[in-house]
């Protein structure tokens, strides 16, 4: 009988999305698969889980988020990163590149959005590499790379997304996410310092001053505390998730309109329209896949694929490698929410039986997901960077290969030294 259930709303899963039904309606319309199949609910079934999916506290943080980083990339708190940076890491041969990546991380604990990262850094620092001779293919990829770190660093929306779908705490997923992030930086800095030595590319010009430094500090001193102020609340126990993305959003309105006075009426009402699109469009995909998730819950279906896993090995090393190949041809063809909510309900019974730690197997599926948005045919920051940088997306997919190939080496470390994700968390008990 479950091989039969999830045929039918698998197929019908997979026969929307031929059919190019947005990825909402086509969960939506599986789950109505199943209860016309099996006659056991009633229609009532998808709306009420559709409500009951998006009341949740934890999913509260997703639209502000979403809002303050809006309004950090138009009210001038990136460019005030990028400069600060710059004074410090621009002499460096290959400076422009290594900044670039700083830059991203930064925005990256701001944000939460690996697309917004590209779109507010690379719109700054394309047409200065390029003055500076770098390579387009170089700096486009170089770009989408670094901002897929916007979902690692916390705050992170898929995180908040897997916590909500696993009943597990969103304050140590951040933390977790913290060591992967900055490994994953690091690799990409080490990376562009070598590339850059080998292609000649000079650095900054203009000499280390203490003064231009101690300028471009206070100047950016508003945008350095946003990170310290969301995640030391945090963890400092002053609010929680939630409560940290709204202190975020009053925060960017005050810093944005008030202190560095680039926020005027018609770029807020622009980063409202943009916030509450990109939050409709997530909170239709939640509600629909709460339903999707609890008919593969009544299906039995994530109990009969791990069984079916841990029949097939016994190995933790092979399944765990299943999973990351799974997850990564995922990847490239579906968004990173949806994969999340589609998979996790699947795959947690999995790795739960194997001894893998919840938290530990957020970051490995937030991670392999991450290089999702980088890999072809639909990697969504390889179409922004194309569109920041006004070329074709063959450009940027042909300088992303070396990229795409240290993220998933960095990924296997990931997954196999659960000590990277879970220090801190470890640490902090």
């Amino acid at each position: 009988m479950t091989g039969s259930i999830a045929a039918v709303v698998f197929l019908t899963l997979i026969a929307c999305l031929v059919l190019t039904v947005p990825i909402g309606f086509s969960l939506g319309i599986a789950s109505l698969g199943y209860i016309l199949y099996t006659k056991q609910l009633t229609l009532g079934f998808i709306a009420q889980n559709m409500v009951t999916g998006c009341d949740s506290f934890p999913t509260m943080a997703i639209p502000f988020f979403i809002f303050a980083g809006e309004l950090m990339g138009g009210g001038g708190i990136s460019k005030r990163l990028l400069n600060l940076a710059n004074v410090f890491f621009g002499r460096i041969q290959g400076g422009l590149a290594i900044v670039t990546v700083v830059v991203c991380m930064f925005f990256a604990a701001i944000s939460g959005s690996g697309p917004a990262t590209v779109a507010a850094v690379g719109g700054m620092v394309i047409p200065t590499m390029l003055e500076k001779g770098y390579d387009k293919k170089f700096v486009l990829a170089l770009i989408a790379a670094a901002g897929s770190i916007g979902v690692i660093i916390p705050p992170s929306i898929p995180m908040v997304i897997y916590a909500v779908t696993t009943n597990s705490s969103v304050s140590t997923l951040f933390l977790a996410g913290f060591v992967p992030g900055m490994l994953i930086g690091l690799v990409l800095i080490a990376y562009s310092y070598f590339y850059a030595k080998k292609m000649g590319y000079k650095g900054d010009d203009e000499p280390f001053s203490v003064k231009r430094a101690l300028h471009e500090t206070k100047e950016g001193f508003w945008a350095i505390l946003s990170p310290v102020i969301i995640l030391g609340g945090i963890y400092g126990g002053i609010f929680t998730p939630t409560e940290a993305a709204a202190v975020s959003v009053i925060y960017s309105l005050i810093v944005g309109c008030i202190i560095y006075k680039e926020l005027d009426l018609k770029k807020l009402l622009q980063c409202t329209k943009n916030a509450c699109e990109t939050t409709a469009s997530i909170l239709i995909v939640i509600g629909c896949a709460a339903g999707f998730s609890k008919v593969l819950t009544l299906g039995r279906i994530p109990t009969t694929v791990a069984s079916a896993m841990l029949a097939l090995t016994d190995s933790k090393i092979v399944i765990l490698l299943l999973i990351n190949v799974l997850l990564l041809i995922v990847g490239c063809f579906m968004e990173t929410l949806c994969a999340i909510m589609i998979l996790a309900p699947i795959l947690y019974p999995v790795v739960t039986a194997m001894g893998v730690d919840v938290t530990h197997f957020g970051i490995i599926m937030v991670v392999n997901l991450a290089i999702g948005f980088i890999t072809p045919p639909l990697g969504v920051n390889l179409f922004v960077a194309s569109r920041v940088g006004e070329t074709t997306l063959d450009t940027v997919i042909k300088g992303i290969i070396p990229f795409l190939a240290l993220m998933i080496i960095t990924l296997l470390c990931i997954t196999y030294i659960p000590a990277i994700s879970m220090f801190l968390p470890n640490l902090m008990g």
